[in-house]
């Protein structure tokens, strides 16, 4: 670079840029062997651990029976969720089933934990709970009885009660999909006990 008099002040600092410019540029090609080297170490770590992305569950079934409500959103979510499960399937009658997923209980509870002080409900716990088997074609059980329950606080103001009330559906869909996947997972496992 030239610099004319009176421009050196400008000449300086455009002589400044490009100076830094080539430490960066010096800089990153520095600096590539070793994000390389990072990315690589973070790699390797994370397959040696076994640690890999979920997913579709490989059933141990190809075909299954479930007694979910028609009425049940969990058993239509629980429905749309199996079907993207691998190559199972669920079927509308019982004698199509390698499996049945006996429901044999799904309740949605609200129940109120604490109080203000002016006696109103301050406090709510949302549950969502649901008892059920698996069993296989000749009715011997993959799966006992079991529970799955989960658990939601909110809490709750007088002036923003249309807000909590949404804020309530929320959590139970939000709790609904959790189960959903808790379910599939569990019925993944799902295997004839030893003689």
């Amino acid at each position: 670079l030239s610099c004319r008099a009176g421009s050196s002040m400008l000449c300086s600092e455009v002589k400044n840029k490009t100076v830094r410019t080539q430490k960066l540029r010096d800089l990153r090609k520095l600096l590539r062997p070793f994000a390389l080297t990072t990315v690589l170490t973070a790699a390797l770590t994370l397959s040696a651990c076994g640690f890999q992305l979920r997913g579709a569950t490989v059933m141990p079934f190809k075909a299954l029976y479930t007694n979910f409500p028609e009425t049940s959103s969990l058993g239509s979510e629980f429905k749309r969720s199996f079907r993207q499960q691998g190559d199972a399937r669920i079927v509308p009658t019982l004698p199509e089933a390698e499996a049945w997923l006996d429901i044999l209980a799904e309740t949605k509870d609200k129940e109120i934990v604490a109080f203000s002080s002016t006696g109103r409900p301050r406090e709510y716990q949302l549950r969502l709970r649901l008892i059920y088997r698996v069993l296989d074609a000749k009715s011997n059980e993959l799966i006992p009885a079991s529970e799955l329950v989960l658990r939601r606080d909110i809490i709750t103001t007088d002036s923003q009660l249309v807000a909590k009330q949404q804020e309530e559906v929320l959590l139970y869909r939000e709790m609904q999909s959790d189960m959903v996947q808790q379910l599939v997972r569990r019925l993944a496992t799902a295997r004839p006990k030893a003689p």
